[in-house]
């Protein structure tokens, strides 16, 4: 499993198609999830904790000093399989890393459902199995990747 975060000002996501209504935050995390095959319950409890923990928002002397919770953050969570992306055969990318849509849904729900309870904020989801359009306004910027 990786989750690449992005400190964020603001930030939305959509449908392409427009069938769906938007979603967005203010200021707080982007997260960009990608669940690989071998990924279970373990992982998924292991990266909803560290993100509710780690302190990348800036505190009042403009340090990465508190927490999601502490600064009053906001979440938008999108799932993305092409974080699982392999190149080792050619310029093409392999998605084989990737867990397949009925085993990756319910580990992303697990994962949004366990950060609501770990970070105490609303998480906010992207479109699962959808292409979107995320629009996101980088706050520093700021971006880690976690595994």
């Amino acid at each position: 499993m990786m989750v690449v975060l992005q400190r964020v000002h603001r930030a939305s996501v959509r449908r392409k198609d427009g069938t769906a209504p938007s979603a967005s935050i203010g200021r707080g995390y982007v997260l960009l999830v990608g669940i690989a095959a071998e990924d279970g319950e373990a992982e998924v409890r292991r990266l909803a904790a560290e993100v509710a923990k780690v302190r990348l928002m800036e505190d009042m002397d403009g340090k990465m000093g508190l927490n999601l919770r502490d600064a009053g953050g906001e979440v938008l969570a999108v799932s993305q399989f092409t974080l699982l992306a392999d190149f080792s055969k050619g310029n093409r990318p392999s998605f084989h890393r990737a867990a397949k849509a009925g085993s990756a849904l319910p580990l992303f729900d697990l994962f949004v459902e366990l950060l609501q309870k770990e970070s105490g904020v609303d998480v906010r989801t992207g479109f699962f199995g959808s292409d979107m359009e995320v629009e996101i306004l980088n706050d520093g910027p700021v971006t880690v990747v976690l595994y």
